[in-house]
């Protein structure tokens, strides 16, 4: 018996004709099939940021990196508010560093985009004299945020991070394997809870990571200030290498 199938859809009125039975053969026939793309991917990225280059910087010698994220307040078009906190605020008042130091601004509205940050990381080392065996991050709040997902992303490239009052994906944290970590947060934040950073070092630690964190009792969400005021940290990032971390590894076989 021929039936007559009345179909509303998309605000359409379809008017199908056929036998019942060779609808349900033809619906039967509608499988999920496993397929794959492997291809290239490219995309266009943009970003201001302010370079600063050691006094003895020249084009002989190879010089350790730094790349500074700052916190959301610093967010925008203009890079003067970059400058607000951390290296940038330091070089701005005077203070010479042994890095090449690259502060990017992040857009209004959005966190730190990792692919954008990477792309950047490349175009300095393609265009000055950078030791691939001494990159470093390291930034503040919202940059603490964007140090952990960073490194999450290219531990291979780096040699040591310093995420400041930030948070992160502690059931991933150990993707970034033995990357020395140094962070830092105030015991009474309340912006940022101090126990992200606790969380994210502890399970650093119960996988065989190499991480630390230093707590200041009294300070609030600002314990970048202190932080970046303490030569130590600089002097510490100096004695990570990329070659260190390979010697460890091999080492611990």
């Amino acid at each position: 018996m021929k039936k007559i199938f009345l179909i509303i859809t998309a605000g359409y009125l379809l008017l199908i004709t056929g036998c019942s039975s060779n609808i349900v053969k033809e619906t039967s026939r509608n499988r999920q099939e496993e397929k794959n793309l492997t291809t290239n991917y490219e995309q266009t990225v943009s970003i201001n940021y302010l370079l600063y280059l050691p006094k003895n910087y020249n084009s002989k010698d190879k010089f350790p990196l730094m790349m500074f994220l700052h916190g959301s307040g610093e967010r925008g078009s203009n890079l003067e508010l970059v400058k607000k906190h951390g290296p940038p605020k330091l070089i701005d008042q005077g203070k010479d560093f042994p890095f090449i130091i690259v502060s990017p601004q992040c857009p209004n509205g959005i966190r730190w985009k990792t692919n954008t940050l990477i792309a950047l990381l490349d175009d300095i080392i393609r265009n000055y004299n950078v030791d691939e065996n001494r990159i470093y991050i390291t930034g503040l709040s919202m940059g603490g945020y964007g140090t952990w997902k960073l490194a999450n992303e290219i531990p291979e490239r780096l040699a040591a991070i310093i995420p400041i009052c930030g948070w992160g994906d502690s059931w991933t944290i150990c993707e970034i394997g033995d990357l020395p970590v140094w962070a830092f947060h105030g015991a009474k934040d309340n912006v940022v809870n101090p126990q992200k950073s606790k969380e994210l070092v502890d399970a650093l630690i119960a996988c065989k990571g190499n991480a630390k964190l230093t707590i200041y009792p009294e300070a609030n969400h600002d314990s970048w200030t202190q932080t970046y005021d303490n030569p130590e940290i600089y002097e510490w990032l100096l004695k990570q290498t990329k070659d260190q971390r390979k010697k460890l590894n091999s080492n611990w076989f």
